[in-house]
Parts: C-alpha cells; sequence; structure tokens
C-alpha cells in the first residue's frame, strides 16, 4: 500500500507498506540512494515480505515521489544532509512504535550512508542494519577528501547551490550513455527503472547540485572521525563490491573494520553498484547473506521476548 508520511514540517513523503502473511518475523525499513525511488527495489522488497517480515520503504524528502529541493525537476539538491537525518528520526520514531520488533534498518547508496550516520548519532536505535554499497566515501583517485571538499565548496559560493555538478544528458529525463555500466550487469533489471520512469516520470532524476555534494563530503568526513563508528552498538551487514564506480569501496572495507559488529559481504567485478539489482548469481548470493543476518536478527529478537 503506498501514502505519504508527513515530516515535522509538514513535508509531504512517500511510503510504501508489506504485510506479510502470517505472524511477522519483525520489521524492515528500507531507504534507497541518491535519485533512486522504491520502485526499483519492489522485487527484493517483497522478497523479504514473502520471508514473514513486515516492510514499509520510504522515499528521502525532495526526490522520486517527493517533490524536489532545487530549481528544477531534475536536479538533486539538499541544504544540509542534517534535514533527512531529522526526516529519518521522525519517521522511525512513529514506525517502531507501530511495527513489530526486531526493527532493521536497510538502506542503499547514499541511504546507506544516511542510515548509518543515524545510528552512529543516535538519531534512530535499529536491532540490526543492512547496507548496501554504502556512499561512505567518493571515488576521488588518491586526493584527500578534505582537498575535495575544498573544491566542493568553492563550486558552491561560487554561484547557485542548486545548479547541477555534472552533466546529465542532452535530452531531459534520458539516461546518459554508459550509465548501465556503472549500476549492473542485468539488462532486464536495469531496464525496470526506465519502465518506471515512463510510468512515473516524477521519479526522474539527474545529477546532483553543488550543494549536494558539498554537504555530501561534509557528512562523509564527519562519520569517518575517530570514535563516531566505535559508537555504534547494532550489528550490521554491510554488501559491497570492490568493482564499484560511483562509490569508494575502500572507505567501505575502513568502515566496517571500525564497526564494533561489523560484517563485510565482499563482492569483486562480478558486481556493480546496484547489488541488489544485479544478475541473478549476484544476487542469489546476496540475498542469501542478508536473508541469513535477518533470520539470525529474528531468532535473537524472539529469544529476548522469551
Amino acid at each position: 500500500m503506498e501514502s505519504f508520511w508527513h515530516a515535522a514540517d509538514g513535508y509531504p513523503i512517500r511510503r510504501i507498506d508489506w504485510q506479510p502473511a502470517g505472524e511477522a518475523a519483525g520489521s524492515i525499513l528500507f531507504l534507497p540512494g541518491r535519485g533512486d525511488f522504491y520502485e526499483k527495489y519492489l522485487e527484493t522488497l517483497a522478497h523479504w515480505a514473502s520471508m514473514g517480515w513486515r516492510v514499509t520503504a520510504s522515499d528521502w524528502r525532495g526526490q522520486a515521489g517527493s517533490g524536489r529541493l532545487g530549481n528544477d525537476q531534475v536536479t538533486g539538491h539538499v541544504d544540509d544532509f542534517g534535514i533527512w537525518i531529522a526526516d529519518l528520526a521522525l519517521l522511525w520514531s512513529r514506525w517502531a512504535a507501530e511495527t513489530p520488533g526486531p526493527h532493521v534498518l536497510i538502506a542503499h547508496s547514499m541511504g546507506g550512508h544516511l542510515a548509518l550516520r543515524a545510528v552512529a548519532e543516535g538519531a534512530v536505535s535499529p536491532d540490526a542494519v543492512v547496507l548496501s554499497a554504502p556512499m561512505l566515501g567518493l571515488p576521488s583517485r588518491g586526493v584527500p577528501d578534505a582537498a575535495m571538499h575544498a573544491v566542493a565548496w568553492l563550486m558552491a559560493v561560487i554561484g547557485d547551490r542548486r545548479r547541477p555538478a555534472w552533466k546529465w544528458s542532452e535530452k531531459p529525463l534520458e539516461f546518459p550513455a554508459g550509465r548501465q555500466n556503472l549500476l549492473t550487469h542485468d539488462p532486464a533489471r536495469y531496464g525496470d527503472e526506465g519502465w518506471w520512469r515512463t510510468k512515473r516520470p516524477e521519479l526522474a532524476m539527474g545529477p546532483g547540485s553543488w550543494g549536494w555534494v558539498e554537504r555530501a563530503y561534509a557528512s562523509i568526513r564527519a562519520l569517518k572521525r575517530p570514535g563516531v563508528l566505535e559508537a555504534v552498538q547494532a550489528p550490521v551487514l554491510i554488501v559491497a563490491t570492490d568493482a564499484d564506480g560511483l562509490v569508494d569501496f575502500g572507505a567501505i572495507a575502513r568502515a566496517a573494520a571500525r564497526l564494533p559488529d561489523g560484517e563485510l559481504l565482499r563482492f569483486g567485478p562480478e558486481a556493480r553498484h546496484e547489488i541488489l539489482r544485479e544478475e541473478d548469481g549476484v544476487r542469489d548470493r546476496a540475498i542469501a547473506g542478508i536473508d541469513a543476518f535477518l533470520a539470525k536478527v529474528s531468532q535473537q529478537g524472539a529469544a529476548a521476548v522469551r
């Protein structure tokens, strides 16, 4: 069932919910990445519901079917990532109160970054966390984050922070050439994204703004500070590939090692950024790893109730 929930300032944000057929094993809240939309993950969300989980997915404010915060309907912008953290904290408090535990937070890419930051800051308190290719660093070819952040800051202040930071396509709303090579080896699952964008044109989003880039670096650097990830007590499973062209795998591996109860399920060149939308062999391995993790969480939750 699709509906809207409202943030603290009244901003409407989409969500979708599944009820399991029988007694729930627990509840999952899923959050997509930058420029993403939950329709791309219906296959996976339905799978978790079939495994007995109560499942909810939500947009981020300002993307997918929840409007825009920039100058147009293509560029993704936010004034600060803290806005999204506050939205997530409110959604979590309401959602956790109305759903059965244990409560699991699952998120992809930028959503993974925000989810982990929210946990580290105490804005949410899940029983477990699953991150798919989390944006814990951006590819920089060895240039330090501080230098990249300085460049992004300069580009943001010398013009409109809401202007696009990179080129999209010559034709509005069309995918750039070669985009699939960054996301998935599976042409059918990649094509599914285009089908949804045709069916629901409001879902289409292109580049991020310079303001988004600058705030992304600020948030990434904050999460890398000593003691931040070390304070995360929830078990965290990270699914990632060292062949990712959109996020920095090295940053992911270092973060996994810092987490007190962190586990890394690593893929190689057989996987691209959207591991949950990869070819069956890769996706099946990822889903199996996540399912085993979820089963352990559910069993621990049941034992705690007894």
